[in-house]
């Protein structure tokens, strides 16, 4: 898989550059230290996923994955931070991102988080989860229906567990279908609602109760 790296702090990337060179699977294909520069490093390399972190001069997180999810949306943007209350996780999800992830996580963590996003999987550090989950749920809830309406029954169904944070085989399993048609149904309900992504799409349905 290949993988771009992006934070302005030096000891950040070089750790991360170690720590991925580590594994037969990664490919790094650019570092960057801001987010134009990771922009233009998408369009050029297409990768499969942006390490990418959120405060950064010339172009922050948030605004860069917003430029890379409309340039290259088939890249995976798993957003870094150094703090799980930070105010910018909603903003940053919500253009895009498909995981977020803290600077301290473990070895393992970080490349569990990275392959599992790859793999279209939505990683979301606990700490993190538990501010979104927060904010949304203070939310005044949208009507069901304006979403419901869009979607066929077997469709909500994978919704509602995709909004609970279940993987694809996870969702397979429960609802007793194949993968593949559980990666079916996601797509159509992106589609359907005109959303980036699974990530997009679980926000909107905790967003109209149906997580």
């Amino acid at each position: 898989m290949k993988v771009i790296i992006c934070d302005d702090q030096d000891i950040v990337r070089d750790g991360l550059e170690l720590l991925l060179k580590l594994e037969a699977d990664i490919e790094i294909v650019g570092i960057a230290s801001d987010g134009a520069e990771a922009v233009e490093m998408a369009m050029r390399e297409k990768p499969d996923l942006v390490l990418m972190d959120l405060k950064m001069p010339v172009m922050n997180g948030v605004d860069a994955t917003r430029e890379i999810k409309v340039k290259c949306p088939g890249t995976k943007v798993l957003v870094l931070t150094t703090y799980g209350t930070d105010d910018w996780v909603l903003d940053a999800i919500r253009a895009g991102a498909s995981g977020y992830l803290l600077k301290d996580a473990p070895r393992e963590g970080v490349l569990s988080a990275i392959r599992g996003t790859v793999e279209g999987k939505t990683y979301i550090d606990p700490s993190v989860a538990g501010k979104i989950i927060g904010e949304l749920s203070g939310t005044k809830k949208k009507p069901a229906a304006s979403i419901t309406g869009k979607l066929t029954q077997r469709e909500i169904e994978v919704l509602q567990l995709l909004a609970k944070g279940l993987s694809n085989d996870d969702i397979a399993k429960q609802l007793f279908l194949s993968e593949g048609t559980v990666r079916n149904h996601i797509s159509s309900i992106v589609a359907k609602l005109g959303v980036s992504d699974r990530t997009q799409a679980a926000i909107v349905a905790i967003q109209h109760g149906l997580g």
